[in-house]
C-alpha cells in the first residue's frame, strides 16, 4: 500500500512536468502553481521514502518498479 503511495506521487509529479514543459500554463500565476505542487509532490516522495527506509520494507524493491 504504501509503495502505491509513492508511485501515485511520482506519476503526478510526472504529469505535471510533462505538461510544463508542453507550456500548458496559461499566464505566470498558473507556472508559479505548477511548479508549487512539483515542489510538494518532491518534498512528500523524500518524507515517504524517508519513512518507509526505517520501516522494514525493501524501499529499493518498490521505487524501482
Amino acid at each position: 500500500m504504501r509503495s502505491l503511495w509513492y508511485k501515485v506521487l511520482k506519476q503526478r509529479q510526472d504529469e505535471i512536468a510533462d505538461a510544463l514543459a508542453h507550456d500548458v500554463a496559461k499566464d505566470f500565476h498558473e507556472y508559479k502553481l505548477l511548479v508549487g505542487e512539483i515542489r510538494g509532490l518532491s518534498y512528500a516522495r523524500e518524507e515517504l521514502k524517508a519513512l518507509l527506509e526505517n520501516a522494514d520494507e525493501d524501499v529499493e524493491d518498490f521505487i524501482s518498479s
